[in-house]
């Protein structure tokens, strides 16, 4: 599979400097360095050294099994142990992750999942989803996965993780799927957590995926997947605060990254939000959103940045989206320093996606936005300019465009608005009349750039 990345030409980067802030267009990045400290592994470990064989074709779960057993019981532990992974393709089975360690990928390591669907192990659903996403009852579990860990890292020198997906989608697309399909890498109920310098590819479900998380560092990530491979999300931050995601390619298909926190009745019981999280420096394209926020946003999702993207090719660029039945609030959302190109739909905040996990929802459990910040977004060749569609009985309010201009192909893109309060500085093409003041309840919305 190949996956073309569009070079940044000098004329997008000139774009991109005159509607970034200042502080973000020059000088040093800012990073989330020092969110969760980077530990020297006083202990390394080969994972040849249990027997692995990176040939593609020879089975290595008891390799991986075995040394992160070692890892687990060693007197190390606090110190903790990288687990090496040399050149070669390591083909195995999904496997548990331990706390106090780093799986390294040399240059040109691969691991490497099985296809053998009817062998895969099953695991609970999530208490704030109540099912399987896809299916009812209990779901396949990740190819690589933690619960209730701390301190883990998966680096290395751009080694690959291979989710081998195409057996899993083939069982969606044929609707011969059992049980809800595997992610590649999940955590969960875990802390300082960080992945980083790896290729990511074909995942069978979600890629990425920490829940019930904290202090979670995602940076210098490649995520691929083909672009009919439905479900594909890349980074996917559920029910998890302080997590930063940064300087990372994705092309999948699904949602680039999508902040998340249960599904209907079952979040909203158990009530965990996703908050404090910063995405910034994300290049790629997807046939859905680039950065998508829901639409499972039961638990709440609060005090989101997202800033500095690049997105080509793609079905939507910003997209917020919950529905009736969701209940918890989407609130203080800052959106900024936003490149489109050749995109369906610019800008998207939607009441009424996605569907329900039964018919036990709530339909008077409405959810609550407000307060979404969103400046500094240039796109050409631009379709639609944004849709912009709250619920009659919950409209979203609080709602900030500034500094937006959004061009199209043959003739200047549309908005269309219902059931929203919001304003409006520096918009073109001029929005709905809902955000066609420049003032709203709580202040301006002019000299937001």
């Amino acid at each position: 599979m190949t996956i073309s990345r569009a070079p940044i030409s000098v004329f997008v980067l000139f774009l991109l400097s005159t509607v970034l802030p200042h502080h973000l267009s020059l000088g040093a990045p800012i990073t989330c360095s020092g969110i969760v400290p980077m530990k020297h592994r006083t202990e390394m470990l080969s994972i040849s050294d249990f027997g692995a064989v990176g040939d593609g074709k020879t089975l290595n779960t008891n390799a991986f099994n075995t040394a992160i057993d070692r890892i687990r019981n060693s007197n190390n532990s606090s110190e903790g142990t990288l687990l090496y992974v040399p050149r070669g393709v390591y083909l195995t089975q999904s496997f548990n992750l331990t706390s106090h360690m780093t799986l390294y990928l040399a240059d040109g390591a691969v691991i490497k999942a099985v296809q053998d669907t009817e062998k895969w192990p099953l695991t609970d659903p999530l208490p704030s989803y109540g099912r399987g996403r896809e299916r009812p009852g209990r779901r396949y579990i990740s190819f690589i996965h933690g619960d209730g860990l701390n301190d883990v890292v998966i680096t290395g020198r751009n080694g690959t993780i291979d989710g081998q997906g195409e057996p899993w989608w083939n069982m969606w697309r044929h609707g011969t799927l059992k049980f809800t399909r595997p992610g590649l890498i999940e955590f969960k109920n875990s802390t300082n957590i960080v992945v980083s310098h790896v290729v990511l590819q074909n995942s069978a479900f979600w890629t990425l995926h920490p829940v019930y998380c904290s202090d979670v560092v995602v940076h210098h990530v490649t995520i691929l997947a083909p672009t009919d491979s439905f479900n594909t999300d890349g980074i996917d931050p559920d029910s998890s605060s302080n997590v930063c995601i940064e300087d990372s390619y994705i092309s999948t298909g699904d949602d680039l990254v999508a902040v998340k926190s249960g599904w209907d009745e079952y979040g909203i019981a158990y009530n965990h939000p996703s908050r404090d999280i910063t995405i910034r420096r994300i290049t790629g394209s997807s046939p859905f959103a680039g950065i998508a926020i829901g639409s499972e946003t039961s638990g709440g999702i609060q005090n989101i940045t997202v800033e500095n993207i690049t997105l080509y090719n793609s079905g939507i660029g910003i997209h917020i989206k919950t529905n009736i039945g969701r209940g918890g609030s989407i609130q203080g959302i800052t959106i900024s320093g936003v490149y489109l190109e050749k995109v369906r739909t610019g800008i998207k905040i939607s009441g009424d996606t996605g569907d329900h996990p039964d018919d036990k929802f709530n339909p008077t459990a409405l959810p609550v936005v407000r307060g979404i910040m969103i400046k500094n977004v240039w796109g050409i060749k631009v379709e639609r300019a944004g849709m912009v569609q709250g619920l009659k009985d919950s409209p979203f309010t609080n709602l900030c465009f500034s500094n937006v201009t959004l061009t199209g192909t043959k003739s200047s893109p549309i908005w269309k608005c219902s059931d929203v309060v919001g304003a409006a500085s520096k918009v073109n093409p001029t929005p709905c009349p809902e955000l066609t003041t420049t003032t709203q309840q709580g202040g301006s919305c002019e000299n937001q750039s």
